[in-house]
């Protein structure tokens, strides 16, 4: 009798050993197929997380939903070490910061493949670039704007050269001092101005103070909703002097390997998001309050690219 117990209770034993062993091992075959998605923390970046998340569920992959770190050099670290699959990023922070190159790039296809060729040694594959641009960008007041004929950052230093002392502009500090900042802005197109034209203040409040009248031109970053929100405009920057910063996604090469489906999926996606298009939906979560979340599902499904 206590011989058969003994059995009993081995036996009984052993299916629980057996079925930790399985559990064990269908959680880590789910783990190395899941698709690791990563964002920095700020909107447009938690929007391309969430649009890249959702897409991909509604492919049929397995997503684990790592956006909103912050930092670009945490993200990118997440990226080596394989803590993300995958997240999107600007061919001007790379070639700058990551891979640490100090002359600017002010043509997008130059700088995607210089990004591109590059990071292929790291074992990081770089897909279709969006044509979006977040780049420096000197804005004005849209009514301004029309009225004294400035659309281009080449009009407004003709405007500042035969009208000096008339237009105030708002930068902040770095933006002062770096050489791809205002001074290097004066120097390429040919126009100085004295010191007390020029505001130094936070960005934060830059769009704010130039809605409200206080001062006639700011910088700013080329895709922020605040844009369309206080209507202003971007002069374009003509004799392209400002860097380049199209986002495209960046994928370990062993995932894209794995779930080659993934590069037509983000493809269709790039090629929709252009500056403009990135404007609305940074309005959207900026300005109008909404989920990013919410905002990526909705313009997935208005462009068609999901049910």
């Amino acid at each position: 009798m206590i011989k058969k117990s003994k059995r009993v209770r081995s036996l009984v034993l052993t299916l629980v050993l057996l079925l930790i062993a399985v559990s064990l091992s269908a959680c880590g075959g789910k783990d190395d197929n899941t698709i690791k998605i990563g964002s920095k923390e700020f909107t447009e970046q938690l929007l391309l997380g969430k649009i890249t998340v959702i897409a991909l569920e509604d492919a049929g992959f397995q997503v684990e939903d790592k956006t909103g770190v912050a930092g670009s050099d945490k993200v990118r670290l997440a990226l080596e070490n394989g803590d993300f699959s995958m997240y999107w990023e600007y061919t001007g922070t790379a070639w700058l910061s990551q891979l640490q190159h100090d002359d600017p790039i002010t043509d997008p296809q130059e700088a995607y493949e210089k990004v591109r060729d590059e990071d292929a040694n790291n074992g990081l594959i770089w897909l279709q670039y969006a044509p979006l641009n977040n780049t420096y960008t000197l804005m004005m007041r849209r009514a301004d704007s029309e009225e004294l004929g400035i659309k281009t950052i080449s009009d407004l230093a003709e405007y500042i050269n035969s009208n000096p002392g008339e237009l105030r502009v708002a930068i902040d500090h770095e933006f002062s001092i770096r050489p791809d900042g205002y001074p290097g802005v004066q120097e390429h197109y040919g126009f100085s101005q004295g010191e007390d034209e020029i505001k130094i203040m936070d960005l934060g409040i830059m769009y704010k103070t130039l809605k409200e009248e206080q001062v006639d031109v700011a910088m700013g970053f080329a895709t922020d909703g605040r844009i369309p929100a206080y209507d202003l405009v971007n002069l374009e920057d003509d004799k392209a002097f400002f860097p380049v910063y199209n986002a495209a996604p960046v994928v370990r090469s062993e995932v894209l390997e794995n779930n080659p489906e993934i590069e037509d999926i983000l493809q269709k996606i790039a090629v929709l998001l252009d500056t403009e298009a990135m404007m609305k939906l940074n309005y959207e979560v900026d300005i109008n309050e909404r989920e990013p979340e919410e905002v990526a599902r909705e313009w997935l499904q208005s462009e068609e690219l999901i049910d």
